[in-house]
């Protein structure tokens, strides 16, 4: 155990030059946008003067240099600096839209694995059949088609022609009051709470957007799951499980799956920082009001603490995910070295 924790301490260390390098990249993007933030705060009709003391008040008159190290000294102290566009502090309007986002991506994600790993699996051991060209279809149609297009697609299909899906217009309808807060997500907060009419109405509103981020990770879910059942269904101890008459499903469950599992799941984490990007775009169709939104709405403002602080917050869940992922791959294989 002690061993464990000191090689998660060595991961964490060596994700620390990955994050100043996005700490750095993300300053000097965010300053190279077009636009001005003190006009856009100002206001249209302000004059030079108001525009000038605006950027005064904004820290935007010092040099780059100097805004750098004051933005790492407020970052060492948990200040990600107050967000323009909203008045609040950057750090708390991440926090309370960070639990919508986690719950769509883990919903698109669920969904994405329930199809995925068993379709990758049938057309492993069907290879040339139509279930193996059916996954070949959708793993083509998931890598092809942009998220905001598969959004409007279904929304034009199930809530304008059909009628089915609930207005998309965020987490609940109107009618609806939040559940009391626990976790964030509405679905598992309305359950704690008892409240079986809000849950319902959570999980209509969160459908939609659920299967447009879904079919986003479907394709390289099936793909990956499907190369690498094939690969486990030709390797010797599958052949030598199947000669001494072991049964079809102890042989895909216990031999073959579970050798094809580890990269399967090295895909799986990769696949939920993809999703946590792809939020942005759909977040942004459906009204949902998660932090891609609150991303996109920074950057129309030029709200730079807002934009910097998105990116920091991804680069941090994309080393804690991807570590989860090695500590998960080591607990099941002890034969993969953490440190690899």
């Amino acid at each position: 155990m002690r061993t464990k924790l000191m090689q998660i301490g060595q991961r964490l260390l060596q994700a620390l030059p990955s994050v100043f390098g996005i700490i750095v990249i993300s300053f000097v993007l965010t300053r190279a946008l077009p636009g001005d933030p003190a006009v856009y705060f100002a206001g249209m009709m302000a004059d030079d003067n108001s525009i000038a003391e605006v950027r005064k008040s904004l820290g935007l008159d010092r040099s780059w240099i100097e805004q750098f190290f004051i933005y790492v000294g407020n970052l060492l102290h948990g200040n990600l600096g107050m967000s323009l566009s909203t008045g609040r502090p950057v750090l708390e309007e991440l926090l309370t839209r960070l639990p919508a986002s986690l719950e769509l991506t883990f919903a698109g994600l669920g969904l994405a694995i329930l199809v995925a790993v068993p379709l990758g699996v049938l057309a492993a051991t069907r290879p040339g059949s139509l279930t193996d060209h059916a996954c070949r279809l959708l793993v083509t149609a998931g890598v092809s088609l942009p998220t905001f297009f598969t959004g409007l697609f279904l929304m034009y299909l199930f809530y304008y022609l059909l009628g089915w899906a609930p207005s998309p217009l965020g987490r609940l309808d109107i009618l609806y009051l939040s559940p009391p807060h626990v976790t964030g997500f509405f679905t598992i907060d309305s359950l704690l709470d008892g409240d079986f009419e809000t849950f319902w109405a959570a999980l209509r509103q969160l459908v939609l957007p659920a299967f447009t981020l879904g079919l986003f990770a479907l394709a390289p879910i099936a793909r990956m799951t499907r190369a690498a059942m094939l690969n486990a269904l030709g390797s010797d101890y599958v052949r030598t499980a199947r000669a001494n008459g072991l049964s079809q499903t102890t042989v895909l469950g216990v031999y073959a799956f579970r050798n094809a599992a580890l990269p399967v799941l090295t895909t799986l984490g990769m696949v939920f920082s993809f999703l946590l990007g792809a939020n942005v775009l759909v977040e942004k169709v459906f009204s949902w009001p998660g932090i891609g939104s609150f991303a996109i709405q920074a950057l129309v403002a030029s709200d730079y603490a807002a934009v910097q602080g998105f990116v920091l917050a991804m680069a941090l869940l994309f080393v804690v995910v991807n570590l989860a992922i090695d500590v998960l791959l080591t607990t099941i294989d002890p034969r993969v070295a953490l440190e690899g």
